[in-house]
């Protein structure tokens, strides 16, 4: 289920450029000589960060950033500080290693810089959800929509905020609304079938699972996660057979869904978590568990 880690990646090398030219064009006043040295400076800056964000989009293991990626990306924060985008790159590794304070410090420097960037607010948004205080993630993320009202994947992160707030109907508006706005965004259909399990229509919740199979298989993503959710649900339901070869398809894609507390970071409610504790248990199941040892998983 991929949840919102602002990191700025491929687009951040053009980007750069432009805020270059505005900063140089800010110090006409400036001593010649002074002037070409900040800029060089800056222009060393930039370089570090790009170099942060491939290191990140391409290593994104947590070792790598933290020591690789996270000390380019600071440096260059010193180097070209009024750089907004210098700043969300920063604030978006910090996200990605969860040192949550560090995160908003960053993130806000970037939206003082930029206010009118919506992705800022999404990821502070993020830094919020990630520490549970989701109220205040609601807050930036209609403070992002309001800039970027037809962000699909800021309304998931609106509806999963409601969704752990307990507010059902409102999560699920927004799923919609996320899905009106990318028709193939399986995650906002998957998770509208987990709030539907939980409130006990199974029906409906192993359609939207099917659903979002069909969607995320359009668009080659995995399908571990809804196809685990549809073969609980029909296990639960006693048609053991044709649950237990969907269940041993989804961990063979993904071994990370056999865990529980994985399943919990993913907003599985605990009706589907204590079906999925039993189906788990299962003799064939914990085979499969077995021959995944010896495999490498997904990060």
């Amino acid at each position: 289920m991929p949840k919102r880690i602002a990191l700025v990646s491929v687009m951040i090398g053009c980007s750069f450029c432009g805020g270059v030219i505005q900063s140089a064009n800010a110090q006409a006043l400036v001593p010649h000589t002074l002037q070409l040295d900040r800029n060089k400076l800056e222009q060393q800056g930039l370089s570090l960060a790009q170099e942060a964000a491939q290191i990140a989009q391409f290593q994104p293991s947590p070792d790598m950033i933290q020591q690789m990626a996270l000390p380019r990306a600071k440096l260059a924060s010193q180097l070209a500080p009024k750089n907004d985008k210098v700043w969300f790159l920063l604030g978006g590794l910090y996200l990605q290693t969860k040192n949550f304070d560090n995160a908003a410090s960053a993130l806000g420097r970037a939206k003082t810089l930029n206010p009118k960037n919506g992705d800022i607010l999404f990821a502070l948004g993020s830094v919020y959800f990630q520490q549970e205080q989701y109220q205040k993630a609601v807050g930036h993320y209609q403070s992002g929509l309001k800039l970027k009202p037809k962000d699909p994947e800021g309304w998931f992160d609106l509806a999963n905020a409601n969704y752990m707030l307990g507010k059902h109907p409102e999560a699920i508006a927004q799923y919609q609304k996320a899905i009106s706005h990318n028709k193939k965004f399986w995650p906002a259909i998957n998770n509208i079938g987990l709030i539907l399990y939980e409130q006990g229509d199974v029906s409906g919740a192993m359609n939207k699972w099917k659903e979002a199979i069909n969607k995320a298989e359009e668009t080659k993503q995995p399908t571990a996660e809804p196809q685990l959710a549809l073969a609980v649900a029909l296990y639960a339901r006693g048609d053991r057979q044709k649950s237990i070869a969907i269940g041993e398809k989804a961990l063979r894609t993904d071994g990370r869904y056999a865990q529980l507390d994985f399943l919990k970071q993913n907003l599985w409610g605990q009706r589907l978590l204590l079906d999925t504790e039993q189906f788990l248990q299962l003799p064939q199941i914990q085979a499969t568990l077995q021959r995944n040892r010896n495999l490498p998983q997904p990060r």
